[in-house]
C-alpha cells in the first residue's frame, strides 16, 4: 500500500532501492524485482542479474527514482588541452559539439522542468549545454556539462568523445589534447673534500 499510494515507483521506473540500482520489472506484495545495472559494468547498463529487494526498504532508506518526474540527468566529461593551443577555438568547438548532440535533450528537459516548478518548490535552472575552463599547473581542463536521457549516458559520452576527437584533428594543431607531464629534477652534485691531519692521516 505504501508503494502504491506513496508514489515511490512503478514498473518500468529506474530506481535505487536498498543499495541496488536497476529497472523495476515487477512489484510484489513483499518484494520488488529489478533488472540490475552498474556494479562491475562501468556505466548504467544491464549486467544480466535479476534482484529481489524487500519492499520494507522504502521505510528504511532513501528511494532514488531516475525516471518519474524528471527523466533526465546532468552529466559531465573532462577534456584536457595543452597550454599554447587556441583555448577560444577549443571552447567554440566543444560548445558546438554539445549543442549538436545534446541540444534536443535540453529542449525536452526544459518542458519537464517547467512541470517540476509547478509541482514542487524548485527554482529555474540552467539546462543548456555549458563549457567551463580551469587552468592548472600542467594543462587547461575543459569541463563539458550537459543534460542527457537517464538511459543514454554511456552512448552519449561515446558520441561526444568521438565527435570531439574528429573536430580536434581538423584544427591542424590549433587545438591539442594534453597528457600527464612529469618534470625530472637532476640530483645535486655531491662533493667530498679530504683533509690531511698533522700525522698525515686523511679525515
Amino acid at each position: 500500500m505504501a508503494i502504491s499510494f506513496g508514489n515511490f515507483y512503478n514498473t518500468g521506473d529506474r530506481v535505487q532501492l536498498g543499495g541496488i540500482k536497476g529497472d523495476v520489472i515487477d512489484i510484489g506484495t513483499l518484494r520488488t524485482t529489478m533488472m540490475e545495472i552498474g556494479q562491475w559494468v562501468d556505466a548504467d547498463l544491464y549486467i544480466g542479474r535479476i534482484v529481489k529487494v524487500a519492499n520494507s526498504f522504502v521505510f528504511k532508506e532513501a528511494v532514488f527514482n531516475y525516471s518519474r518526474d524528471f527523466p533526465f540527468l546532468w552529466d559531465e566529461i573532462s577534456v584536457p588541452a595543452k597550454y599554447g593551443c587556441d583555448y577560444r577555438l577549443s571552447r567554440t568547438i566543444f560548445k558546438k559539439v554539445l549543442t549538436d548532440l545534446t541540444g534536443d535533450y535540453s529542449t525536452q528537459a526544459k518542458n519537464s522542468w517547467t512541470e517540476l516548478i509547478h509541482q514542487y518548490r524548485v527554482d529555474p535552472t540552467e539546462l543548456d549545454p555549458r563549457v567551463f575552463l580551469v587552468a592548472n599547473d600542467n594543462r587547461m581542463e575543459f569541463t563539458l556539462r550537459y543534460i542527457v536521457d537517464y538511459k543514454k549516458r554511456r552512448v552519449t559520452k561515446d558520441l561526444l568523445f568521438t565527435r570531439i576527437l574528429e573536430e580536434i584533428e581538423s584544427t591542424n594543431g590549433r587545438v591539442a589534447l594534453a597528457s600527464a607531464t612529469f618534470h625530472l629534477v637532476e640530483a645535486p652534485e655531491l662533493k667530498i673534500t679530504l683533509v690531511e691531519s698533522a700525522k698525515g692521516d686523511r679525515a
